[in-house]
C-alpha cells in the first residue's frame, strides 16, 4: 500500500512557467488584472499543474510508473500563495486515489483516481 503526503504552496511563477510548458495561457492562470475582474477574484492553478505535481509524487517514488487510465475533478479553485496538502494511497501498480486539498478551510481542490501499471 502506498500513502505519500506533501505539501505545496503554489505561486504566480508556477503557474506561469506551467502555462509556457503546457501552451495553455488562459489569462485566468496567468493575468493577474484579467483575473481579479472575474469570479475567482485572482489567478487560479491549472487543473492539471496539481495533477502534474501528484503524478510526480508517484514518480519520484515508483521510477517507471505509467499511468493507464485516469479520472479527475477540481470542485475548487487553487489560489497562489495557500498551502495545499497533496495526498496519494493506494497500490503501485493498481489503483491509487488522489486528493488535494487547501490547508486553510479543508476544501479538495482536486479528486482524481487512476490505474497504475
Amino acid at each position: 500500500m502506498t500513502e505519500l503526503s506533501a505539501l505545496w504552496r503554489p505561486t504566480q511563477d508556477d503557474f506561469n512557467l506551467f502555462a509556457e510548458v503546457s501552451g495553455d495561457d488562459n489569462p485566468i492562470h496567468v493575468d493577474e488584472e484579467f483575473s481579479r475582474n472575474s469570479a475567482f477574484g485572482r489567478t487560479v492553478s491549472h487543473g492539471m499543474l496539481i495533477y502534474s505535481k501528484l503524478w510526480g509524487m508517484v514518480c519520484a517514488h515508483h521510477p517507471g510508473a505509467r499511468s493507464v487510465e485516469q479520472k479527475m475533478m477540481f470542485p475548487n479553485p487553487t489560489y497562489t500563495g495557500e498551502d495545499i496538502r497533496l495526498m496519494v494511497t493506494g497500490a503501485i501498480p493498481g489503483h491509487i486515489e488522489m486528493r488535494a486539498v487547501r490547508v486553510a478551510d479543508g476544501a479538495e481542490v482536486f479528486l482524481g483516481e487512476a490505474e497504475v501499471a
